[in-house]
């Protein structure tokens, strides 16, 4: 039975094929075992991860052995890594629950690249699905809190999440199959061992039939955050990956919703979101900033604009004679020395620009802007702070960081790039022999 309804569930839902390769991450435990088990039965073509993280001692060798004797009887070839799991968390200043589940997950998704797999599968079952949706319900929670544990989420698969725990163990238990039991789920010394231990068993007295319940409202509010998500994406706010007008959200109302779809997956926390919402009602915040782990949001006259910080890159290119220089993966610079005859033109690109040698210096250096950096603008009186007249362009503070100048020896601005050069190496009636630049930004 258990297995004909597992088989119906992947196929209906399409969660796993025949012709794929997968991940089972085992622990030992009743659930990773009987998924693995079951797997196998069922055809499907699979290869075991086991992650030591070295926090029980004895035991974690003990779970380790026991998958290893698992995998020679079902004939699964099994991937092992030991972690110093107390050391990472020390070191990243996270608990050791969350340390282990980024080590884990980060260790299957490289194991996944290594051999080409399809996707990783975990044991989850609907007993998880109801803890988490309660843990999630105690810390506050919105929408996407409610919808528990999903089966499909990215490379990650649970195909489990139709059964209870006590159908696990009885399918374990009518296939005399064993497995190991971690100490450490038979203590309060985890938030989700106190529901389980604690919480849950009051509730169920409450509802015997709990997990069916929280399992319909999972379902309800999975259909709810889906409705959401395609109204808002349709709604005409998000102008691009990086790029969110929100000129219109205080007049459309419901400001904090929409605004939590919208930046949903940059890692926000309440409190950013919260600044960001009334950032967006009072309109008057241009140029404040908020950071997480892997973005800076920037609000910017009622557009929201996202950079990924991997993308922050300090320039400095020395160039030291006439040539062609990379700056970066899409962009070289290309520098030229001419001299002028009947056919000169004055180049009107602001990629490729003309100027006076006589008073160049090298070697010539590409960097980014600094502060109290100054230049005379082409075609205006006197010199101007470059970020002056950024701001005076509308450049936002990410066009900012992004601006690169070039400079001589002595430091000078010769060419503020893709924008002006300086106007006393412009090209005048007298000019003799100039140096062309030429900006090269590789297509996309």
């Amino acid at each position: 039975m258990f297995l004909n309804d597992l088989y119906c569930h992947i196929e209906e839902n399409n969660l796993l094929s025949k012709d794929g390769r997968y991940i089972v991450a085992l622990s030992g435990g009743a659930d990773s075992t009987a998924l693995l088990v079951a797997l196998c039965r069922l055809g499907y073509t699979v290869e075991a991860a086991h992650c030591n993280f070295h926090l029980r001692g004895r035991e974690s060798d003990r779970d380790e052995e026991f998958c290893v004797l698992l995998c020679e009887k079902y004939e699964v070839p099994i991937h092992r890594i030991h972690f110093n799991t107390k050391e990472y968390a020390e070191l990243h200043k996270v608990s050791i629950e969350m340390a282990a589940r980024e080590l884990r997950y980060g260790y299957f998704r490289q194991l996944r690249r290594d051999i080409n797999a399809t996707a990783i599968c975990v044991a989850h079952h609907r007993d998880d699905l109801v803890e988490t949706m309660i843990i999630n319900l105690v810390r506050g929670t919105g929408i996407k809190g409610l919808r528990g544990i999903m089966s499909v989420n990215g490379d990650i698969i649970r195909p489990l999440l139709i059964f209870d725990r006590s159908d696990i163990i009885d399918f374990l238990d009518g296939i005399g199959q064993d497995y190991v039991t971690d100490s450490t789920n038979l203590t309060d010394d985890f938030t989700r061992n106190r529901i389980r231990r604690n919480i849950l068993p009051q509730l169920r007295q409450i509802n015997p039939s709990l997990n069916e319940a929280f399992g319909r409202t999972a379902t309800i509010m999975t259909e709810v955050d889906d409705l959401l998500t395609n109204l808002i994406a349709k709604s005409g706010y998000r102008i691009s990956d990086n790029e969110i007008d929100v000129s219109r959200l205080a007049e459309d109302g419901n400001v904090g919703l929409r605004l939590h779809y919208l930046l949903d997956g940059y890692g926000l926390t309440r409190e950013q979101e919260d600044n960001i919402k009334q950032a967006v009602i009072h309109g008057d915040a241009t140029g404040k900033t908020w950071q997480t782990n892997r973005h800076e949001l920037l609000y910017d006259r009622g557009r929201i604009l996202i950079e990924p910080l991997s993308e922050r890159k300090d320039i400095e290119l020395r160039i030291p004679e006439i040539g062609t220089y990379v700056i970066d993966d899409n962009r070289k610079i290309r520098i030229e020395q001419m001299t002028i005859d009947n056919d000169f033109v004055i180049p009107r690109n602001p990629d490729t620009v003309a100027i006076d040698s006589k008073d160049v210096i090298f070697p010539l250096v590409v960097r980014n802007i600094s502060p109290g950096d100054r230049f005379a603008p082409f075609g205006m009186h006197g010199t101007k702070l470059v970020s002056d007249y950024l701001t005076d362009r509308k450049k936002t503070l990410f066009d900012k960081r992004r601006q690169l100048v070039l400079t001589d020896s002595t430091g000078r601005i010769l060419w503020l790039i893709g924008e002006r050069i300086d106007n006393h190496y412009a090209v005048a009636s007298d000019t003799k022999n100039i140096i062309h630049f030429s900006l090269l930004i590789k297509k996309k």
